[in-house]
């Protein structure tokens, strides 16, 4: 099971419930050392003092707020564990809203909510009334030094929590603007029918991360000393000049019976040259 993010208890009306966030999901990237060019030797990242240039250990580090220029004040651990709000430890439900009216813009982070075995049962009765009345649940709580508010929401099997980002942090709406009159209601009924064409139920599960499945074939090959095959190069996009004949075209590719997929493998030894080996006196 993941780690635990934050634990302490819900609140509705007088019902307490002991529970804990678990990370929903984690990107998963391929990452890299930084190495010498001329010996491949790993280096690593060394602290210094401004005041005297002189290297300075993790240990030796503490927490500083700067508020004049070159004055800090340190703010240690027990100084935040001090000022920590009520929402540190209890997450108290504000109110209910219907979840059709929240603009997914303002979210920001998923954790499942995963109840302690004393809170099961008012676990189960908050997601199932919630999941029948279509109403989600509007929160605050402190963590990673910070105050959120957060969507609770039914999710398929258990509880869904969501941290959202604040007014002032999204992006004004009005920042983008939408001119319907110029579109003409043949032009919206044929993209309408394109989209129809190409809705599929939601499986997560049939997209992949190429690139970084690729990125992983190359260094594959790059260590068993196999020469690596450029990938083709993307053509160019002009835009679209005729919006409804590239509607009509769209349309009638999708008419078409799909043609037989060959799956290749990624970039590998397969899709890779073998490096030649000059003999030696050859």
């Amino acid at each position: 099971m993941a780690s635990t993010i934050w634990k302490g208890h819900i609140t509705f009306g007088l019902i307490s419930l002991p529970v804990k966030l678990l990370a929903a999901a984690r990107p998963e990237t391929i990452s890299f050392n930084q190495l010498t060019k001329d010996t491949h030797s790993r280096v690593k990242q060394v602290l210094h003092s401004v005041a005297d240039d002189q290297p300075v250990s993790r240990s030796q580090l503490v927490k500083g707020f700067e508020y004049e220029k070159d004055r800090y004040v340190v703010i240690d651990e027990e100084d935040i564990k001090r000022i920590q709000p009520k929402t540190a430890k209890v997450m108290e439900i504000l109110e209910f809203v219907k979840a059709t009216e929240i603009d997914a813009v303002y979210l920001e982070s998923g954790y499942y909510i995963h109840p302690d075995e004393a809170g099961e049962k008012a676990y189960t009765l908050l997601f199932d009334a919630m999941k029948k009345s279509g109403y989600d649940g509007l929160a605050k709580i402190t963590m990673h030094n910070r105050e959120h508010v957060v969507i609770l929401r039914p999710g398929k099997y258990g509880m869904l929590l969501h941290t959202m980002y604040y007014q002032d942090e999204v992006r004004a709406l009005d920042e983008f603007r939408t001119n319907l009159e110029a579109v003409k209601e043949r032009e919206l009924n044929m993209a309408m029918a394109l989209i129809d064409g190409l809705a599929a139920p939601f499986e997560p599960e049939k997209y992949h991360d190429t690139y970084r499945q690729t990125l992983r074939s190359m260094i594959d090959a790059k260590v068993n000393g196999q020469e690596i095959v450029a990938a083709p190069v993307a053509q160019e996009m002009a835009p679209v000049a005729d919006i409804m004949e590239a509607l009509k075209s769209s349309l009638a590719l999708l008419k078409k019976p799909p043609s037989p997929v060959v799956e290749m493998p990624a970039a590998s030894a397969q899709t890779a040259k073998p490096r030649k080996v000059r003999k030696a006196g050859g």
